[in-house]
């Protein structure tokens, strides 16, 4: 069995050996702003994939960015991919992606414009499972091109993915060999980072630490910059190396309305309020302008949604602190 779908990267590692090879492993200062990590690290026609977990510790101001500089015609690695999703589909920004779960805000529910977006055919989709998505990445940071797995066997998914059958040299038994996945560029937040792109971060890390390997490219937004020390006295707080790292901007509640572990919990109002914006064409266009295109950066928006005042009623709602709950407008 073959999959029908089409892959849409390069698979190659000794490919991504040279470039890896050639980016510098100098203790240099990486620290940018979000416009210029995006402006001169994201181009038109890139294959991007975005850190984190569903709504928990996503990258949104440098996604937000990225809709508000218009880069167009991305791949997309959509894994478990739920708000990130909706916000490069409010843009159209990319046009194939990598399917394992997209649109869907879980119980949130699912938004009208993201959905209308794929299912209108301007994205060409491969379908993969989220488990298959990870080894993708897990591949691509062991440096070999494909890995074997036993997902999808006999299922749709596996007919619609780029998935070819094998047999396995020691025992015959059937396997999918699924292709590694080698990002151009990957965008990932943390908790802290240093100014040479070491990065630490607490709570679920799923597949970025292969994501960070497995990419060309690899930007960092983090809640705050940190002395180099807060890595060399505990090395077990370096999640991600510096030498993997291009580009770091701080942003503190960069991952909102998402949720960051140990900082601030979800704004399920914000996320709320974009879904009911997503019921009419014009209350979408008018609801982007108001909170992307018209902001001139992350720290407008956040004062938009509510500002310091917010920010510190989800951080409250983190660590249960009263109020412990909270109504859904």
């Amino acid at each position: 069995m073959e999959g029908l779908g089409r892959i849409f990267t390069d698979c190659d590692p000794d490919h991504q050996r040279g470039i890896f090879r050639a980016k510098s492993k100098k203790l240099i200062d990486k620290v940018t702003t979000v416009p210029e990590a995006v402006r001169n690290l994201v181009r038109d026609g890139d294959y991007l994939a975005v850190g984190g977990f569903g709504g928990v510790r996503i990258p949104t101001a440098l996604l937000h960015e990225i809709v508000r500089q218009k880069k167009q015609h991305l791949g997309f690695a959509g894994h478990t991919s739920t708000h990130d999703c909706e916000i490069l589909a409010a843009g159209r920004c990319f046009d194939r992606c990598d399917v394992a779960y997209v649109i869907g805000l879980e119980a949130r529910g699912i938004p009208k414009m993201a959905r209308k977006y794929f299912e209108s055919g301007a994205v060409e989709c491969t379908e993969w499972t989220n488990a298959t998505l990870s080894w993708r990445l897990r591949a691509a940071a062991m440096g070999i091109s494909f890995i074997p797995v036993r997902s999808m066997l006999g299922t749709d998914t596996g007919l619609h993915s780029a998935a070819k059958e094998i047999l396995c040299p020691f025992t015959g038994q059937k396997y999918f060999a699924v292709p590694a996945l080698f990002p151009d560029v990957a965008l990932i937040h943390v908790h802290e980072s240093d100014t040479f792109g070491n990065a630490h971060l607490r709570g679920i890390q799923v597949s970025d630490q292969d994501l960070a390997r497995a990419s060309k490219k690899v930007i960092l937004s983090c809640e705050r910059l940190v002395s180099t020390d807060f890595f060399r006295n505990d090395q077990e707080r370096t999640t991600i190396p510096y030498y993997l790292v291009d580009a770091v901007v701080e942003v503190p509640f960069g991952s909102y309305p998402g949720n960051m572990p140990y900082e601030y919990y979800s704004d399920e109002r914000h996320l709320q309020q974009w879904m009911v914006a997503e019921e009419t064409p014009q209350d979408y266009q008018a609801f982007l302008d108001k909170y992307i295109f018209n902001t001139a950066d992350f720290g407008e928006y956040l004062a938009l949604c509510g500002g310091k005042k917010r920010m510190q009623q989800l951080r409250d709602l983190e660590f249960l602190r009263p109020p412990q709950a909270e109504e859904v407008e």
